[in-house]
């Protein structure tokens, strides 16, 4: 995993022999399969892809060299084929896990047993936080459940960096070519859709086959109010572990309730958290020589190639106070929901689960280490989403809990201006002793005030009224 913040792109430390491997062995060499476009350094144009493409052909080829392409993507609509990606993911949860462990549906005694240990995971969670249950139904989810049901959050957070593709596309069109651009773009955007398509089709099925919950990522990927375990991945997850499935069970199904109970009573927090993924991706910039580089390598008969290049990364952020403060805010948020989540899971299932401890520590840095999917989503969207400072944020709800009880530490979710930043993730003692803002002493002034400028105005239009009244007897 790259030590980069969000894994933009290969650090500086990292050799790039991997990568020019690939592009020497596959797709970005002499010996990749013919070029039907004649792209590449050696072709018309130099180093635009673009102008090598059309260079060489006459306008009455244009529509041979679209059909060709249009074979290939003939997708029309948004920023990501959506269709190809769902499709994509369900044949990647059918091939199954690396490990060989299949998807299956859920029998009723899975889901039994799910139904149980949520139920029994809410009843636990009462007596560690003063927010109530979050989840009204408890279901078990098999692998390609999951991909339906998660496929619509996934679209919120990639269809806008996916925008920004789709226009760097555009900006690498040769300068003759504007003129020409309108059916050339409709290409481009096809293009674009069928690579993302494809690619966050891999990912999220690859995902699929580790998550176990519906909130493993820190981020409400499920419908609300549905708290999800996925059992074929509990049985994976455990195994080894020595730890009886029961009791891993249960503390994956706290985590989920917790996640929920969070999510369902913190109404700002959702727009709290995908405002801070959107306001981040705003910031990036898309590498456009390295998408030059990929695009100019294209072969129609193997788009997996073009693919294969795009995952070395193109986005960078932008060295900008605004992009830092984004980053700043997305981290500490992704890092106090988590945080929060630990502290309280924990308080919850150290009394009754022998466990409790080793599976704390292990959930911690599957969370900190982050997997192969996410590497592919930090490469595709410019994003890694696990928390950077879990244990920091632990620390502190914990400090907090002992300092000022369940009803203070869980109201500092009542106003995001009442949580702790990053600065206060670094000094968690100055918080936790630090004088508490009342902010529901603000709201009550504040509606008072309204409440006072109501009954003037409507003392006023009495007032009026009895004036009026007075001129119409006097007129009488």
């Amino acid at each position: 995993m790259s030590d980069t913040p969000f894994g933009f792109g290969l650090p500086p430390e990292e050799p790039d022999d991997g990568d020019d491997g690939k592009k020497k062995g596959g797709h970005g060499g002499s010996q990749g399969p013919a070029n039907p476009f004649g792209f590449g350094a050696g072709g018309p144009g130099g180093e635009n892809p673009f102008a090598a493409m059309f260079g060489s052909l006459n306008p009455s080829d244009l529509g041979a060299a679209f059909q060709q392409l249009g074979q290939m993507l003939s997708y029309e609509g948004g920023p990501v084929n959506w269709d190809m990606a769902k499709d994509i993911a369900r044949q990647t949860v059918a091939r199954g896990t690396a490990d060989g462990t299949k998807d299956a549906s859920v029998g009723p005694a899975e889901r039994a047993a799910v139904q149980e240990a949520l139920r029994l995971a809410d009843l636990w969670l009462d007596g560690v936080t003063s927010l109530p249950s979050g989840s009204g139904t408890a279901v078990a989810w098999s692998r390609a459940e999951w991909v339906e049901a998660t496929l619509p959050v996934w679209k919120d957070l990639v269809d806008p960096v996916a925008e920004r593709v789709g226009a760097a596309m555009g900006d690498v069109l040769p300068e003759e070519m504007q003129a020409m651009a309108g059916p050339l773009l409709g290409m481009m955007r096809s293009m674009g859709g069928a690579m993302f398509g494809t690619q966050i089709g891999q990912a999220v099925g690859v995902l699929a086959g580790e998550v176990v919950g519906s909130t493993d990522i820190g981020l409400p990927l499920g419908p609300a109010g549905k708290a999800a375990l996925l059992p074929v991945n509990i049985a994976a997850f455990g195994s080894g572990l020595g730890v009886p499935e029961e009791e891993v069970r249960l503390y994956l199904a706290l985590r989920e309730a917790a996640h929920q109970r969070l999510f369902a009573h913190v109404p700002w927090l959702r727009s709290h958290l995908f405002g801070a993924v959107e306001g981040y991706a705003r910031g990036i910039k898309v590498d456009t020589a390295k998408l030059e580089d990929a695009v100019g390598q294209l072969d129609p008969t193997h788009p997996e190639q073009l693919q294969e290049a795009l995952q070395q990364g193109m986005f960078q952020p932008e060295d900008t106070p605004t992009q830092k403060a984004a980053l700043a805010r997305l981290e500490t948020a992704l890092a106090l929901v988590e945080g929060w989540v630990d502290a309280v899971v924990h308080a919850a299932a150290a009394p009754h689960l022998p466990s409790a401890d080793a599976l704390r520590e292990t959930l911690r840095r599957r969370r900190a280490s982050g997997g192969p999917a996410e590497q592919t989503f930090a490469t595709l969207i410019g994003l890694e989403l696990r928390p950077r400072r879990l244990r920091d944020a632990a620390r502190l709800w914990a400090s907090l809990t002992d300092a000022r009880g369940l009803d203070g530490r869980d109201g500092l979710w009542a106003h995001p201006d009442m949580l702790p930043t990053a600065d206060d993730l670094d000094d968690p003692d100055g918080f936790v002793h630090r004088e508490q803002l009342d902010f529901s002493e603000l709201d009550k002034m504040l509606g008072e005030a309204a409440g006072g400028e109501a009954a003037e105005g409507e003392k006023g239009g009495d007032k009026g009224g009895e004036e009026d009244g007075g001129k119409g007897e006097s007129g009488r």
